[in-house]
């Protein structure tokens, strides 16, 4: 793998651009920007071995700056929602920032995602590319220092491996994810109705009006929400289901079968038209399905383009939304001193 950096001429908030590009012995391509860690393109091949751009990103780099989507960026301290802004560590409560009506999502207005991440000695023949960052005690009203790494691999056969590493003075919470869109036609090729969808999950956590998760732990079976076998997502999309009206569409967890294991896959989308397969592998319990509900609000895409509601879908591995308030769902606290660790793969065939 060869990593490519270009310095851009421009700078953001008193801190140069920076864009990494990572290159397989297969032709495959992935550029990051220093700004939230971001992938702001992939480009994979289709089943007659064109290269194209399969995750939706900005025209201009500084429009990451102010994305309310979070295209491609890393999300923390805490991705998706917490209820209220409010959690309790150690008997201690602590109030975060509420930027998502009376809610916390994606680690508040200057979350992972708005920040310029550093590089560790970046030189020829690296085997990855690892960016950190440092959060200190009480931004966003988290508590502790938290020490955090990105490691982003692309290998021989194609798979995009991003590795998180974490550590931190106090007790704290993380919950580490990417936030790419993936259209596997091309990120200017309409919308994802089309894909087929599989998610090895036989329940997921249902969600109110503010797509918090109610704490219920649900069968798929039965549901727009039953992936379990290959299918067209359009087909849920459609749905009159009340789930899918209070998500405008599909924005649930879904609680993995694989449940850490990375041998076993969580997910597989595949593109009948350009023949592209994305297959998922994590080592985290769920798995969010977001269908790109809200993208018509997004500034204007790479090429002009701009991307309408559903033109790209988003499968963020993750502790379940709103684990403080619900007990029964998998811990995310990290104790003083522990390491976070938690590896995602995407694999494209």
């Amino acid at each position: 793998m060869d990593i490519l950096i270009e310095k851009c001429n421009e700078a953001l908030d008193g801190n140069t651009l920076v864009i990494y590009t990572l290159t397989n012995e297969a032709g495959m391509k992935v550029k990051i920007c220093n700004l939230g860690a971001t992938i702001i393109s992939l480009f994979a091949p289709d089943r007659k071995g064109k290269y194209q751009d399969i995750v939706l990103g900005f025209e201009k780099i500084e429009n990451y700056y102010n994305n309310t989507q979070f295209l491609g960026a890393i999300i923390g301290r805490y991705a998706n929602r917490i209820e209220g802004g409010v959690i309790e560590i150690g008997g201690i409560e602590y109030k975060l920032e509420r930027n998502d009506g009376n809610n916390h999502l994606h680690g508040g207005y200057r979350g992972f995602d708005k920040v310029f991440w550093s590089d560790e000695a970046v030189s020829k023949g690296e085997k990855s590319l690892v960016l950190s960052y440092t959060s200190e005690d009480m931004e966003e009203n988290y508590p502790g220092k938290l020490e955090v790494k990105v490691s982003y691999s692309l290998t021989s056969d194609n798979a995009l491996r991003i590795d998180y590493y974490g550590i931190s003075n106090k007790d704290t919470i993380v919950n580490l994810t990417n936030h790419s869109y993936f259209n596997l036609s091309g990120h200017d090729k309409g919308d994802i109705g089309g894909h087929e969808l599989i998610i090895d999950a036989e329940y997921f956590t249902p969600i109110n009006q503010e797509c918090l998760p109610t704490g219920e732990i649900r069968s798929v079976e039965g549901t727009a929400m039953d992936f379990r076998n290959m299918k067209i997502i359009a087909t849920g999309l459609e749905s009159d289901e009340e789930q899918i009206i209070m998500g405008q569409g599909y924005d649930h967890n879904f609680v993995l079968r694989s449940n850490g294991d990375l041998k076993k896959k969580a997910a597989e989308v595949h593109d009948p038209v350009s023949g592209r397969r994305m297959e998922v592998y994590t080592t985290k319990p769920g798995i969010q399905f977001y269908s790109g509900n809200h993208l018509e609000s997004s500034a204007t895409g790479k090429n002009g383009v701009s991307y309408k509601k559903w033109s790209g879908l988003c499968l963020e591995t993750q502790y379940f939304p709103n684990g403080m308030k619900h007990k029964h769902f998998p811990s995310c606290i990290l104790k003083k001193g522990k390491e976070y660790k938690h590896t995602t793969i995407y694999k494209f065939l």
